[in-house]
């Protein structure tokens, strides 16, 4: 069996600016990533954004404190001789407050902890979709790059038979029949060879967006390869793990909390609350009348009792919406679930199908390329026609390329597989890095 070699990768685009570039790596790529792609840096500021909030909700149980000052100057009509006609004031107060009971306010601060939880399932929702972006922007540009270095070898090759047909008519021993389809074979991998040197340029176009890098390339897969298969090889094992692991069932999951908690909340506005509150504060009085001076300090500790007797329903319409909320929390998490489940299943099984079809286009291969050996054999001895040797060569090609897609399918439907289970970590990327050229 020949083994499968990829011609060499060459993804220098002309330009009038263009500078040879060293190929990057896998990593080297997502890191670049990392620090450029605006999707990501989005997740990463709602990161931040979700901790600040959650830090925000544990105030609700904890002391408050006030300081109120206020300076007044009175002015007074009066046809007294002896009485000031203005006079000021100066006033201070420091106040205080410590919840004792609040239920909602309980709640809000268990809901500020599920937002901790819910900010890193984002976070890594986020990484791990960025992972798996521009691991299918590299392949894509190796697939583009190996589909134009193959047809542009297929264009050689029938180059050379149809400069073989011309001799052979020009001696007589070969029909215009021959030259012809040599001919029109030819112009059609032209024309293949345009559209796959565009596809190169607009894959290319999508890594350097995806990036930030200008002309960014990627190093070729090492061939032969020998591709493992799924660890552990069992569907279920994958479902379980994307239930408890998936950071989308994690977010549904803490959505139903959160909602639970709103409904709590909502209970606790038929409950009574109370809070410990202290103050201290100073009042000055200067200029009243002629010799007047009062000072007057006061300080107070208490306790502060509220019991909600009537709102209107309010309270009442409220536990029914937080109620109704719940549920459809409830059902998005059960969705969520399901859709992971049957996102798990697609990529366990797309994996299992794309090993298969490697196997059988590396047999395929080898028997395309022993068809067209054939078939020059049978063309010299003149047992084939022109044609059947065009044809061996275009089927030898097509398998080629079919072959270099399908491992690059595999890689990454393995890199699916574990997004979907919620397992993808930037070490999985490093190992898929291994398999390329150093």
């Amino acid at each position: 069996m020949n083994n499968f070699r990829l011609f060499p990768l060459s993804l220098a685009l002309a330009s009038a600016f263009s500078m040879p570039v060293q190929a990057q790596s896998l990593v080297d790529l997502y890191e670049s990533a990392r620090g450029f792609d605006a999707t990501y840096q989005s997740a990463k500021s709602q990161f931040d954004a979700n901790l600040a909030k959650a830090e925000q909700a544990k105030s609700a149980l904890l002391p408050s404190a006030n300081l109120g000052m206020a300076i007044n100057r009175v002015n007074i009509g009066s046809d007294i001789s002896t009485l000031e006609r203005s006079y000021g004031n100066q006033s201070a107060t420091l106040s205080a407050s410590q919840p004792l009971y609040r239920p909602a306010n309980a709640a809000t601060a268990e809901q500020g902890k599920r937002q901790l939880t819910l900010a890193q399932a984002q976070l890594t929702a986020a990484e791990q979709d960025l992972m798996v972006r521009v691991s299918q922007a590299y392949f894509d540009v190796l697939a583009a790059a190996d589909s134009l270095n193959l047809i542009q070898a297929q264009k050689t090759a029938v180059s050379e038979q149809l400069a073989s047909a011309k001799r052979n008519f020009e001696v007589g021993t070969a029909t215009i029949t021959d030259t012809r389809e040599a001919q029109a074979r030819y112009d059609l991998t032209t024309a293949q060879e345009i559209a796959a040197d565009n596809d190169l340029r607009i894959k290319k176009i999508a890594l350097d967006q995806l990036t930030g890098k200008t002309g960014a390339t990627p190093k070729p897969l090492n061939v032969p390869l020998s591709i493992s298969e799924v660890s552990p090889n069992d569907v279920n094992h994958w479902v379980n793990l994307s239930e408890q692991s998936s950071p989308n069932v994690q977010q549904a999951r803490v959505g139903l909390e959160v909602a639970e908690l709103e409904t709590q909340k909502a209970q606790a506005g038929n409950k009574p609350t109370l809070d410990l509150t202290a103050s201290y504060g100073g009042t000055r009085f200067r200029n009243g009348n002629l010799t007047s001076r009062i000072d007057n300090n006061t300080a107070s500790v208490g306790l502060a009792f509220n019991l909600p007797l009537y709102a209107g329903h309010a309270t009442q319409n409220r536990i029914q919406e937080t109620v109704a909320l719940e549920e459809k929390a409830r059902n998005d998490l059960d969705a969520a679930q399901r859709t992971v489940t049957q996102a798990t299943r697609t990529a366990f099984f797309g994996v299992q199908s794309g090993l298969g079809q490697v196997k059988a286009l590396e047999a395929a291969e080898a028997s395309s390329q022993s068809a067209l050996d054939a078939n020059k054999l049978g063309y010299q001895v003149g047992v084939r026609i022109n044609i059947d040797v065009l044809n061996s060569q275009s089927q030898l090609f097509q398998t080629k390329r079919d072959l270099a897609k399908a491992r690059y399918d595999v890689l990454l439907g393995q890199l699916k597989l574990r997004q979907a289970a919620g397992v993808l970590k930037v070490e999985d990327v490093q190992a898929l890095n291994r398999l390329f050229g150093q």
